[in-house]
């Protein structure tokens, strides 16, 4: 049976790896990111499938917004939340934008997207995939803000399962190890280091078992899986 997939960070990296393996199943999908340009490019790819504006900087006005006509109009089989914003820094060094931004981005713009979506997924018994990371896991030196809002999404998905497990709908946390996407390009420029896209996960990968949870038997949900380089 075909569904309706709503993704963020849809343009590129692991969000856009997910939504090529959901439109090579055939299913509908919705795309959001905030750059309208970029989001227009990747839906014609896909055949032009539906796509949605949004920033996740924009918390307030998420919650203003109440519900998504592009969204959700119609049921909504899946939801996948796979943006995200990594800003390194020491808690010495780190500003009070750097936190409040990444927290926006990561924790709160979810959130908010999810509570908008909620009546469309409880409809559908849907499913919600947070692309965690690693790091909300574990922390390291110059991490702190990053990994302290990936910890908060890792409770967001807790909650989430256990406020709307009864209404059907289950919640998956994937934590990825460095994943070879745009934002790994970054972080590397951000630790001074060289970025060599053959040495990560790549993003397909990860894709893949984002579908998998998104495709299991309805007896069983996928709470938590970490997704890590082999050794050596």
């Amino acid at each position: 049976m075909m569904g309706r997939y709503v993704i963020t960070g849809a343009t590129g990296g692991i969000g856009g790896a997910v939504a090529e393996l959901l439109h090579d199943q055939g299913h509908q999908l919705v795309l959001v990111g905030s750059h309208a340009g970029r989001l227009e490019a990747a839906a014609q790819r896909l055949g032009g499938c539906e796509f949605l504006v949004l920033d996740l900087l924009d918390v307030e006005g998420i919650t203003a917004r109440g519900s998504l006509p592009a969204a959700g109009d119609s049921p909504v089989d899946g939801l996948v939340h796979s943006a995200g914003l990594a800003d390194l820094g020491t808690i010495a060094n780190s500003t009070a934008e750097s936190w409040m931004s990444q927290y926006a981005v990561n924790v709160a713009g979810p959130a908010a997207l999810t509570r908008c979506l909620l009546p469309a997924l409880r409809t559908a018994r849907g499913h919600v995939v947070f692309v965690n990371s690693g790091q909300g896991l574990h922390t390291n030196a110059g991490w702190g803000a990053y990994s302290a809002s990936k910890h908060a999404a890792r409770a967001l998905a807790q909650a989430l399962r256990a406020e709307e497990g009864p209404n059907g709908i289950r919640v998956t946390s994937v934590y990825p190890g460095r994943t070879a996407t745009h934002m790994q390009q970054d972080i590397r420029r951000q630790e001074g280091a060289q970025y060599e896209a053959e040495a990560y996960i790549q993003p397909r990968s990860v894709a893949r078992t984002v579908l998998a949870a998104l495709m299991s038997p309805p007896d069983m949900e996928v709470a938590d899986v970490s997704v890590i380089a082999p050794a050596g």
